[in-house]
């Protein structure tokens, strides 16, 4: 069965809950992602910084410009750990309105799984399985 390790994207883009919100939002953007994970200086996760977090920015914009990614976050963060089956993963992705969940292991971020992660996975498994019976499939 496969597990979240298995398909996590392992080099994750993160910040920290003193990021200045701007400069947060200029990661996303740049980056062309929908949220970022928020860790400690061990990498302990402790929320996500998504976009709907920080449309709120709109009502506050010019008024305060001290704002950090802590005063927007969404915390606690749901993630999975790097052993959980990837089946729950995609349940819970399809079951909720974000796009990425944090992977961590012993609390500590190790990678992220998106929908396009495992879409990707999906074609994947579709070319390596082309022919084999639903017994042998790995799901």
């Amino acid at each position: 069965m496969l597990k979240a390790k298995d398909i996590m994207t392992e080099d994750v883009i993160s910040v920290k809950k003193d990021t200045p919100i701007y400069e947060a939002v200029d990661i996303l953007a740049e980056n062309q992602i929908a949220g970022i994970p928020v860790v400690e200086d061990d990498m302990t996760l402790i929320g996500i910084l998504s976009e709907k977090d920080v449309l709120s920015l709109l009502f506050f914009y010019g008024q305060d410009e001290k704002r950090t990614v802590n005063d927007f976050m969404t915390q606690p963060a749901i993630y999975f750990d790097e052993d959980e089956s990837l089946i729950n993963v995609c349940d819970c992705l399809t079951n909720h309105d974000f796009r990425r969940v944090p992977i961590t292991s012993k609390g500590k971020l190790v990678g992220v799984v998106s929908r396009a992660d495992i879409i990707e996975c999906i074609r994947h498994l579709r070319h390596e399985n082309a022919g084999a019976s639903a017994e042998e499939s790995i799901w």
